[in-house]
């Protein structure tokens, strides 16, 4: 979702640097580590002296509440527009409520299958979030294609069995692990082949 869907960086970038100033941390090696990943994972790596689950709470009560400069990525509702609800989810390292909260600003739907930071065991780049969206969407992982904007979500997709697009919302191509990239989805488009259609149940 941030990174992918939602151009969040301004909040993100302000609530950490928040943070990291607080903690006498520095920002950058914080954004080194938190891109893509689960709030409490970020914690855990760069901060296990502190009350992680207490420091996880109060940051993302603090990012439901933070809006600024957050809008759509490129392309992002036209291209969600072209999909029926069971051609897509979305798997995020974000909390549903502010997965929720940042889709609806953005102006983009909630997806049918939402897959968030309390859903699974494993944060990025385990690939338990993928695994479980394409079960409930009803597909194979190797008919998935993820859309990446970080290392750990990237490797999260691959090893999951999954092709894998990079966005370059984030980080550079190079540091985007040999994935095709592309800047936003103003160049993107995904067509189904009639005989990989499916019946779906009314």
């Amino acid at each position: 979702m941030d990174g992918t869907l939602v151009d969040s960086t301004g909040c993100v970038k302000a609530i950490w640097g928040r943070w990291a100033e607080k903690h006498g941390i520095e920002l950058n090696f914080i954004l080194q580590h938190s891109h893509g990943r689960r709030t409490i994972d970020t914690l855990n790596q760069i901060a296990p002296h502190l009350d992680v689950a207490a420091e996880a709470e109060a940051l993302e009560a603090e990012e439901i509440t933070i809006r600024e400069g957050m809008v759509a990525v490129g392309g992002a509702l036209q291209l969600l527009s072209g999909l029926k609800s069971h051609q897509w989810a979305v798997v995020t390292s974000a909390g549903r409520r502010l997965a929720t909260v940042r889709l609806e600003y953005a102006g983009l739907p909630v997806p049918l299958v939402l897959i968030c930071a309390e859903d699974v065991l494993h944060g990025k780049p385990d690939p338990e979030g993928y695994l479980k969206a394409a079960q409930r969407l009803g597909v194979s992982p190797r008919r998935c294609v993820v859309v990446e904007d970080a290392p750990a979500g990237i490797l999260a997709g691959r090893n999951a069995g999954m092709t894998v697009l990079g966005l370059t919302t984030t980080f550079a191509p190079e540091h985007l692990l040999g994935a095709v990239c592309v800047p936003d989805f103003t160049e993107v488009e995904f067509s189904i082949k009639p005989s990989d259609r499916r019946k779906v149940p009314r």
